[in-house]
């Protein structure tokens, strides 16, 4: 499935809307950490997000901010019907090929952190546990060119 990449502005309010319901019905419902997901930074202009689609809707989806001297992966969700097909990993993959001349970063849940230095990420700070009681870990990716990304397998 191709990846589609935009920015707020170049989003339809159907995808909008989608996108937020997938993030939402990821983190929210099934991992019942209630917590603010629209928290003002999508609409930044620096901003992207990433997603693909089965039957016109979104399943996977991240997004990418502009933190200034590093990019921010984050808001990674994958629809449950359409987990281990390599969404996820292919997102990540478009993700860092957008980023290019500063490292990325990333809080990654922490039982993910061999997932995501299967592409290249090193821990970068101590674990901390969330306000939902989620344990994440800081990570880093210092790129400043468009990488040779490994190839890391869908969790």
């Amino acid at each position: 499935m191709p990846v589609r990449s935009a920015g707020f502005d170049e989003l339809s309010s159907h995808t909008a809307y989608r996108l937020w319901a997938l993030r939402s019905e990821v983190f929210v419902v099934e991992q019942a950490a209630a917590y603010l997901d629209l928290d003002g930074r999508d609409v930044e202009a620096g901003t992207r997000h990433l997603w693909v689609e089965a039957d016109g809707l979104p399943v996977a989806t991240l997004r990418v901010l502009d933190d200034g001297d590093v990019w921010r992966i984050g808001r990674v969700a994958t629809a449950s019907a359409q987990r281990g097909r390599g969404l996820a990993a292919g997102l990540v993959r478009a993700a860092l090929a957008e980023c290019v001349g500063r490292p990325v970063v990333l809080d990654a849940q922490s039982y993910l952190t061999d997932w995501y230095a299967g592409f290249g990420f090193v821990v970068h700070g101590a674990e901390y546990v969330d306000e939902d009681g989620i344990p994440h870990t800081p990570m880093r990716l210092d790129i400043v060119a468009a990488p040779e990304v490994r190839q890391a397998t869908d969790f």
